[in-house]
């Protein structure tokens, strides 16, 4: 049996993310867990997060999990959510500028705070629903249209160094990289978790990655 681990590392929407893993795979065991061994057994991995950057980053390394979460990236199946996958950039512009992992060169960067009248709509944080268009083939597309709508909530956005990994983008102020691939690493902005068929059907897709193909 496949033995899926959701880190946990207070910040995120652990039983979200492990109700939706579960629902999508019965053959699945599904583990919320700071535990090292756990999650370096497991055969998937996913990094949720909500919040602020800064304290990720600092829980992250009182827990001794940065270095796992390293490991992680070269070993398995890697799946980043939200935070979790700004998380995994090399430097964010939140809380006055913080390093992050540097998994993915990178940087994270704050949408437009201040902008002119005619544009407020775009409010910040985004929070709500947008649509996703996809760059390139992928295994966690499978079976997922494009321009398919998830849910979003977030102030900042991903700007890799190497376009190359951005794996779709979507269209809030501006286009910004709203999921990102390297290798055996998926990540997106956006809550599959909370993206109704569509996300249920990205997450059943990530449990039957092979981090390869």
């Amino acid at each position: 049996m496949r033995h899926v681990a959701v880190i946990d590392y207070g910040m995120g929407n652990l039983r979200s993310v492990s109700k939706a893993l579960e629902a999508v795979a019965s053959d699945v065991t599904v583990k919320v867990t700071a535990d090292p061994k756990l999650i370096q057994s497991a055969s998937h991995v996913v990094l949720p997060g909500v919040g602020a950057i800064r304290d990720c980053i600092d829980e992250l390394a009182r827990l001794n999990l940065d270095m796992i979460i390293q490991e992680v990236a070269q070993t398995k199946p890697l799946l980043g959510i939200c935070l979790g996958m700004q998380a995994l950039l090399s430097h964010s512009e939140e809380n006055n500028g913080i390093n992050a992992l540097n998994i993915i060169p990178g940087r994270v960067r704050q949408f437009d705070v201040a902008l002119p009248r005619t544009e407020r709509d775009f409010k910040v944080p985004q929070m709500g629903w947008n649509q996703v268009h996809q760059l390139f083939s992928h295994p966690l597309w499978k079976d997922i249209k494009q321009d398919s709508r998830f849910y979003f909530v977030h102030s900042y956005y991903a700007e890799p160094k190497d376009k190359a990994v951005t794996a779709a983008t979507t269209d809030y102020q501006h286009d910004f990289t709203s999921a990102l691939c390297k290798d055996n690493i998926f990540a997106a902005q956006f809550h599959p978790e909370k993206s109704q068929h569509d996300g249920l059907q990205l997450l059943q897709n990530f449990l039957n990655w092979d981090g390869q193909s």
